[in-house]
């Protein structure tokens, strides 16, 4: 009796080992496994991964180069070699920039590091805009990559550049030889990885520019899956106005079957405030026609331009400099001139309103054209002329409504962008100035709405792959800001002053900026 009852007992156990093991075993195949080791764990931080709507309470792993995961917080699913607290802070896809200037700084060896950028939270920067991109894409890649970067980058083919190539500075329409050059030459920078044509319809020589020529180029970056990307011929009335402007580069999207994208949109200078309206009206009725349209804003009211292209005439400046100089001194051209150029002047807010932000006489810089003309005793007219004489001067001018920014800022295929150059603080400040400025202060738009523009939404129109959105086996580009201190520093008494607020940037999986202080790491690649 008792040998059968210990029978029973040990069975009873075997049935209990072999059920508690079958459990065990069920539940392992529910829960990952939590041996896993991954580069960097984000955690305890409200993740926007660039897609949704609202933060998400979710820890970000990246395995190298990419994103391995994304997990509920304090799963305790993830082991990592370095963990980041993104305690009180918000975690979400690095910020795409798709209008700079920065690639003279890129190809340098001391401005590299392109930390003006990655301050305020930009991973990829986007240049070549306004129709000034190089030609040789291929080369230029290549020294990119072999000096480094500090952010990510993106090139455009420029129109003007192309031009420039093939027939210089020539005041006139291309013949179908010159066009074949120029055609051979967008064929090869977009196969070296070109993500489309830019123009600068405004700007000398790309103003010389037919329509039908644009076309013609513009269908060869489409055949490689490019866009098109214009500073549009006029935003304001110095030429054909800004609405009709808009018309040409509709018609050029459509015959060229073309995604087209708007540089900068603005409604600039006294002429055209209040017609932001009709041109939103313009673009979603092409929209609704079936042409894909975006555009890209910097959320200031001044803008910045060198000064011979915001006020002098563009036959004026046609062919060489020597040549420029020469006719601005003809005295059978004077009177046309003051003309012309005293129009330009009052179409951008007047002399009062056009301030010097880059000069090689720094006495100067910090003043407005009618302060130089005084302190120069010349008039208006004169002291432009001399200026662009001397050297290069930038300038920025006050032209915008803060009606026609929001009107354009709250469409929801407008993204962010800085079109940073010299002497105005957008090349330092924007992505911050549009948070403080439209998100914490006007809330015009919700922290996701400012996410997702600076970051997603670029990346889809700019065609980048698996960039832009915080999501497995995506490129682990990716900021960790706080939201109470995300702010601009620079302003036009002070442009060059780095942003704060933003504690972590990875790049392409490597922190390169840590507890809010830069690392000294070049991670940037050339993106296509």
């Amino acid at each position: 009796m008792k040998l059968f009852k210990t029978h029973l007992l040990t069975a009873a156990i075997s049935i209990l080992v072999i059920s508690s093991c079958s459990e065990q075993k069920n539940e392992s195949k529910k829960q990952p496994k939590t041996d896993y080791v991954a580069d960097i764990l984000i955690t305890n931080g409200t993740v926007y991964t660039g897609e949704s709507a609202q933060g998400q309470s979710l820890d970000v792993a990246i395995c190298g180069q990419v994103i391995c995961g994304l997990y509920p917080n304090k799963s305790k699913q993830i082991k990592a070699i370095q963990v980041i607290d993104a305690s009180e802070k918000i975690v979400s896809p690095g910020f795409i920039d798709p209008h700079t200037h920065s690639l003279a700084e890129l190809l340098s060896q001391d401005k590299n590091h392109n930390l003006n950028y990655l301050t305020q939270g930009v991973t990829t920067v986007v240049n070549g805009n306004d129709g000034g991109g190089p030609v040789d894409i291929k080369a230029v890649a290549a020294k990119l990559e072999a000096n480094g970067i500090g952010t990510n980058t993106a090139l455009f083919v420029g129109h003007g550049s192309l031009r420039e190539e093939v027939m210089g500075r020539a005041e006139r329409y291309s013949t179908p030889e010159e066009l074949l050059k120029m055609s051979t030459l967008l064929t090869s920078a977009m196969q070296a990885g070109a993500i489309g044509l830019s123009t600068g319809l405004y700007y000398v020589p790309g103003s010389y520019a037919n329509t039908e020529e644009v076309i013609s180029l513009a269908k060869i970056a489409s055949k490689y899956n490019g866009i098109y990307d214009t500073h549009l011929r006029d935003e304001s009335t110095f030429n054909i106005g800004f609405t009709h402007a808009l018309d040409e580069a509709i018609n050029i999207a459509k015959a060229a079957d073309i995604h087209l994208h708007l540089a900068h949109i603005k409604a600039l200078g006294v002429d055209v405030w209040g017609q932001s309206e009709a041109a939103i009206t313009k673009i979603e009725q092409a929209q609704q026609n079936g042409v894909s349209i975006s555009a890209d804003q910097y959320p200031w009211l001044a803008s910045g331009t060198k000064l011979r292209s915001a006020v002098m005439p563009k036959w004026v400046m046609a062919d060489s400099q020597q040549a420029f100089h020469q006719r601005l001194n003809q005295q059978d051209l004077a009177e046309q001139l003051n003309l012309e150029i005293t129009e330009n002047i009052r179409r951008r807010g007047g002399a009062d309103s056009l301030y010097i932000t880059e000069f090689e006489d720094n006495t100067l810089v910090g003043l407005n054209l009618l302060q130089v003309a005084q302190v120069k005793n010349l008039s208006i007219v004169d002291t432009a002329m001399q200026l662009v004489q001397t050297g290069e001067v930038r300038v920025a001018s006050f032209n915008m409504s803060p009606k026609d920014v929001e009107n354009f800022m709250v469409q929801p295929w407008v993204v962010t962008s800085s079109d940073g150059t010299n002497g105005h603080p957008r090349k330092y400040a924007s992505f911050p100035r549009k948070y403080q400025n439209y998100v914490v202060n006007k809330q015009l738009l919700s922290l996701a709405d400012f996410i997702n523009r600076s970051s997603a939404q670029t990346a889809k129109l700019l065609g980048l792959e698996k960039r832009g959105v915080l999501k497995k086996n995506y490129q682990a580009d990716i900021i960790v800001f706080d939201p109470k201190n995300y702010s601009p520093k620079a302003d036009f008494s002070q442009w060059n002053k780095y942003s704060e607020g933003v504690e972590q940037v990875v790049i392409n999986g490597m922190l390169v900026i840590k507890n809010g202080q830069y690392q000294d790491v070049l991670a940037g690649k050339f993106v296509q």
